[in-house]
């Protein structure tokens, strides 16, 4: 009986995969750009992080217009992430590119088989429409995000209107939040009128058709900008991960999912089967929902369009360039072995006995259930991601990196909220000479002109001979404004 089912199953795996095979397309891997950004090297431990670029086309193609794809003829691009994944294969920044801002796009191949010249001060979305194909063009869109980020995409993974409808059908719908009713009138502001109610406000479910609007309403939420869509597509994938994952990341939860996914997929050659996509979805089970990260780029408006703010953009493709987390971690260093406690990393920052057991005193602190936000309060730029290090070398968790607001800190203050006393306590002890003091809800680390004395620029946060310097934090107001894949799905889906 056994061996009869197993042969069935092998059977019938082997027949899937050739009809999962046979719905991926693959785009021109010549038309990728031959000037790329290098590939990222593996870490001691031989992982490497991996970059996908995730685009969400308007095709009119299979069948698409019939559920609102195309307009003016070709493809454009409505949404564009790039997800990165960490070496530990353990976290993932989604990073959301406004489709309005104004890029470079450098040179792309058009059907024909000549290549464009250079456009600069263009919108992003333009990229995908370069050749006026109904399929629309990835690689282009992949080379302008190269040129933006200096990142190399290891992936690009296109999926049209049909393809996200099933897929929300094939996990049995997605919850949302809406912060207001929304109309006919909303989904089409050509309609004239208010029209029915479309979704009431508030928690409900959506697959099909339903999903599909959801993701692509602008108007009759917040100021009806691009901005606020982008922020409810962040909280739709949110819960879409969520529910995958709910109902096990294995094959035979994954392949009614690639099934359906499959069927509108375009990707690049080096993804172009279903055992490659089977296998990087097998890869990230292990990520947990809180380490999954949605950021919009740094922006602004430029008239109708969107400006990206530097340096702050710049700081967080470099981020993510060497491997560091929202918060500063290195996901590319190699994790304590089992017993052992990370020393502290910032000379003269802490003492010999500031072990996360020493710090703990009779045990009432568990540092990895302690989270902290480091706040750097000198003025002086890098020490927050120095003293982050710290905290984290000691077993704490650092949920946060930025500036302090206000005026130059002369001396480093650990403030707690109700009940954490103990927990300060015994994060200022890695601190010589921090004070603790009540104020706000958790803990918060504010450095001082002392903790710069102690670290003067140029110190390394590491004595690990031929260590790459690590990269400005990334900005707080950047940050800050992330969101978890397990946060709430009424918060933060709006803008204006």
């Amino acid at each position: 009986m056994t061996a009869g089912c197993t042969a069935l199953l092998v059977l019938g795996g082997c027949a899937v995969y050739y009809r999962l095979n046979g719905n991926i397309t693959t785009f021109d891997g010549d038309a990728v750009s031959k000037d790329r950004p290098a590939a990222a090297a593996p870490d001691a431990q031989g992982r490497t992080p991996v970059n996908i670029l995730l685009i969400g086309s308007d095709s009119r193609g299979n069948g698409n217009s019939d559920l609102g794809g195309g307009g003016d003829g070709g493809a454009r691009s409505d949404t564009a992430i790039l997800l990165h994944v960490y070496a530990d294969h353990r976290h993932a920044t989604g990073v959301s590119i406004p489709r309005d801002s104004l890029v470079t796009i450098p040179p792309c191949k058009l059907p024909n088989g000549k290549w464009t010249k250079e456009q600069t001060n263009v919108m992003f979305n333009s990229a995908f429409s370069v050749g006026d194909t109904e399929q629309g063009n990835p690689a282009c869109t992949q080379n302008a995000v190269e040129k933006l980020t200096n990142l190399r995409v290891d992936h690009t993974i296109v999926v049209d209107f049909n393809g996200f409808a099933s897929m929300t059908k094939a996990v049995g719908g997605v919850e949302v939040c809406l912060p207001n009713d929304v109309h006919e009138g909303d989904l089409n502001p050509n309609l004239g009128r208010k029209g029915k109610l479309l979704y009431p406000k508030g928690r409900q479910k959506v697959e099909g058709q339903s999903a599909l609007d959801y993701v692509r309403i602008r108007h009759g939420i917040g100021d009806g900008s691009d901005i606020g869509r982008t922020k409810r597509q962040q909280a739709f994938l949110s819960s879409l991960i969520k529910q995958v994952k709910a109902g096990g990341m294995d094959p035979t939860t994954l392949l009614p999912l690639a099934d359906a996914a499959t069927k509108s997929l375009t990707v690049d050659p080096d993804l172009g089967s279903a055992a490659k996509l089977l296998s990087f979805a097998m890869s990230v089970k292990d990520v947990d929902l809180h380490d999954v990260k949605f950021v919009t780029t740094p922006w602004r408006y430029e008239g109708p369009r969107v400006a990206l703010v530097h340096p702050d953009v710049d700081q967080l493709w470099a981020a993510l360039k060497a491997d560091r987390t929202l918060d500063g971690q290195d996901a590319s260093a190699a994790a304590p072995a089992a017993g052992e406690s990370a020393a502290p990393t910032a000379p003269g920052s802490a003492t010999p006995d500031a072990s996360p057991d020493a710090a703990a005193g009779s045990g009432e602190v568990k540092p990895a259930e302690v989270k902290v936000t480091v706040l750097n309060g000198t003025g002086a730029a890098g020490l927050g991601g120095k003293a982050a290090e710290t905290v984290k070398g000691a077993g704490y968790t650092v949920t946060t990196v930025g500036n302090a607001p206000g005026r130059p800190r002369a001396a480093t203050v650990v403030e707690y909220g109700t009940g954490e006393r103990a927990a300060a306590d015994a994060v200022a002890k890695l601190f010589p000479g921090a004070t603790v003091q009540p104020g706000g809800k958790g803990i918060s680390l504010v450095l001082g002109h002392d903790f710069a004395a102690a670290n003067p620029a140029g110190t390394a946060t590491a004595p690990t001979t031929g260590a790459a310097s690590a990269p400005a934090p990334v900005p707080s107001s950047v940050a800050g404004a992330a969101r978890s894949a397990d946060d709430d799905p009424c918060a933060n889906v709006s803008y204006g």
